[in-house]
């Protein structure tokens, strides 16, 4: 038997009770520096990934005028 979960599961109820639990587990005085390390990685993460897809632009850039400058040479006639 095969169980699909879509995103749409997720519930503002279930989202709670995650809080109560992680709340039990680390407790008050944990959570704030969990969350805080939480968003550093998603927000190096993201910066990673922009870097990435800024090179692959380059990337092409450069591929695209060389091309582009090849196309415009004339052969030398001999």
């Amino acid at each position: 038997m095969e169980v699909v979960v879509h995103l749409s599961a997720i519930t503002p109820v279930s989202l709670i009770i995650i809080g109560l639990i992680a709340l039990l587990i680390f407790g008050p005085k944990k959570l704030p520096s969990l969350g805080r390390a939480m968003g550093t990685t998603l927000r190096e993460f993201r910066s990673a990934t922009k870097g990435l897809t800024d090179d692959d632009d380059d990337d092409y850039k450069t591929k695209k005028t060389v091309i582009e400058h090849k196309d415009n040479e004339k052969p030398n006639d001999k």
